[in-house]
């Protein structure tokens, strides 16, 4: 707990390159039904500005609430920003969800939609789930906007009631909103406007906290920063009591579930909850390669019992928490823009880890049977209820095969024992090899012409961004 407390205060800023404040004001917020009402209710409050920036705002009911308030807050003159990633929203909004934000206040941006001179720019996503409001009140978290995390009855099948899905978010006011508010300005220039609309300029970053309050960091992710990854092995290093995870989409790198048995090993209380049946199979099969790994060396691993937990949550030493949008796979800590922050904070850790152990109860506890080498099992008994697909499906594709990548690399370059747990990962990937080689050779057209279309646009790509730089080359 001291190590942690003192390197708080002195590495974040170095190791993920985060925004510090004191004198910050938290609420822990679990699940739809509480945090929606409170998002509303601030944007029905507001009175200068707006800022909401979500990978997902879904054309259903809970969307057109949202949107109904929006368009209400720009009517009375608040000045509003909206962000959404426009992979996934492509199959949950259409068009003409969009079109009601045609208003004077409103702004609104995609983030990265196709560009024929970036082929391969679909793989970062704008994965945030942020709304700032005035400057002087902020959230964020892991959930989207949309039915899957209110609950209800089901779209499809409206005499079945879902539970709501299991995610976490917060709610800020003190100086780090500030903070929040400069990452979401980055994300506005970054989806194609360079500045915030006139007359909403951003506070002072520097102003000192006039109240008491907690300790809070803002770590902004960005493709390629690897900010919370770097801090993510370090708290796992350096934990000295517990660290108790909840992650909706575990494929963690080999370092970081080393980083994890080690810190098992040495006696620290490491848990992981993660989802008993998860939306996007392949990740939930990959995330099951790290069980035998972390068991083994003393780690205990809890599946949820209900429709999806998406929360992305840590605490350790009962005095460090941190609650945001990324998860513990490549595509978060590589490729997405992602909004983290981290509460140095005993009270808050408290209510963390409360809220854990309420969720253990809702859980199955995977255990490993004697004698056994593959993939550790559940207990019978666990219940069945599986999940619904989500859009999210492009970011989670690009960490799946960063995992599968890493078993066929250490196959072939003997860098680390694989464990019993890759089986399914080696024997999936000899049958696409097998099912490629096969086509190649019998009907070699659709291999070679798909290709050869990926290739051209490459090389038009390549061409159009060497012409552009040789229009404003520096005169000689």
């Amino acid at each position: 707990m001291k190590a942690l407390e003192s390197l708080a205060s002195r590495a974040y800023s170095r190791i993920a390159d985060a925004q510090q404040s004191d004198g910050n004001h938290v609420k822990l917020l679990r699940d739809g039904p509480e945090t929606y009402p409170a998002w509303l209710a601030a944007i029905a409050a507001a009175t200068h500005s707006i800022q909401l920036e979500n990978y997902i705002i879904q054309e259903d009911s809970v969307g057109q609430q949202f949107a109904n308030a929006l368009v209400t807050a720009a009517i009375r003159n608040v000045k509003i920003c909206i962000i959404y990633d426009w992979l996934g929203c492509l199959t949950r909004t259409k068009k003409a969800f969009w079109s009601q934000f045609d208003h004077p206040n409103i702004q609104l941006r995609a983030y990265n939609k196709p560009h024929p001179m970036a082929p391969l720019s679909w793989i970062s996503r704008d994965h945030r789930k942020v709304l700032v409001v005035d400057h002087k009140i902020a959230f964020t978290g892991g959930l989207c906007i949309g039915h899957a995390w209110m609950g209800g009855p089901d779209p499809k099948h409206p005499e079945k009631i879902l539970p709501p899905w299991r995610d976490t978010a917060v709610k800020i006011e003190g100086p780090a909103v500030v903070h929040i508010a400069a990452a979401f300005a980055d994300s506005w220039a970054a989806a194609g406007a360079s500045t915030l609309p006139a007359g909403d300029p951003l506070p002072d970053l520097d102003t000192p906290a006039t109240t008491a309050g907690v300790n809070l960091s803002v770590i902004a992710g960005r493709p390629t920063a690897l900010r919370l990854y770097r801090l993510e092995q370090l708290v796992a290093e350096i934990a000295e009591q517990n660290l108790w995870l909840t992650d909706g989409y575990f494929v963690a790198t080999t370092a970081y579930v080393r980083a994890l048995a080690g810190a098992a090993k040495a006696g620290i209380d490491v848990r992981l909850i993660v989802p008993g049946s998860s939306d996007w199979p392949l990740v939930g099969t990959l995330s099951k390669t790290a069980y035998r790994p972390l068991l083994e060396a003393g780690a205990r691993i809890f599946e949820w019992n209900g429709p999806m937990v998406h929360a992305k949550t840590a605490v350790a030493d009962g005095i460090w928490s941190r609650i945001g949008s990324s998860n513990s796979n490549l595509a978060s800590w590589v490729s997405n823009r992602e909004l983290d922050v981290t509460i140095t904070d005993a009270p808050f850790a408290a209510q963390m880890e409360s809220m854990f152990e309420q969720d253990m109860q809702n859980c199955t506890e995977i255990l490993l049977q004697p004698g056994r080498t593959g993939i550790p099992r559940p207990r019978a008994g666990r219940d069945k209820t599986y999940a619904r697909p989500t859009s999210q499906q492009a970011s989670r594709l690009f960490s799946g095969a960063i995992g599968i990548g890493s078993t066929i690399r250490a196959t072939f370059t003997k860098t680390r024992q694989l464990g019993p747990g890759e089986l399914f990962t080696l024997a999936g990937a000899a049958a696409v090899l097998l099912l490629l080689s096969l086509t190649a050779a019998f009907l070699p057209r659709l291999i070679a012409w798909p290709l050869a279309f990926l290739f051209l646009w490459s090389a038009l790509s390549l061409a159009l961004h060497a012409a552009k730089l040789w229009r404003h080359r520096a005169p000689h």
